[in-house]
């Protein structure tokens, strides 16, 4: 993939931005299976909110994205959006579970 200052048009860039997409695409699914595995070792769905966990992972988030030059506000939002979904889905894997379901996505 070339660097950016390597792009000398439009479409060089197109192609470097879908494969970054790839992989985003790739980890995010990774990062999904430790998700439900952790939706797995809960017992109860108030567990999946952990206030200060949240607090502390989107601190360390905005400081890693601004040593990275990244826009620490578009870093946290992307994270709580994450975070949110995360939460969301462990509540119903977790009431699911309890009620003798299956969750579907």
């Amino acid at each position: 993939m070339k660097h950016p200052t390597d792009c000398v048009n439009k479409s060089d860039i197109r192609t470097a931005i879908d494969r970054l997409d790839e992989d985003l695409l790739q980890i995010f699914a990774r990062r999904q299976e430790y998700v439900r595995r952790m939706a797995e070792l809960k017992n109860r769905p108030e567990e999946a909110f952990d206030h200060e966990r949240i607090e502390t992972m989107v601190a360390a988030i905005r400081a890693r994205a601004a040593e990275l030059g990244l826009e620490s506000d578009q870093a946290e939002l992307i994270w709580r959006t994450l975070i949110d979904w995360n939460v969301a889905y462990e509540k119903r894997a977790i009431s699911a579970r309890l009620e003798g379901g299956a969750i579907t996505f």
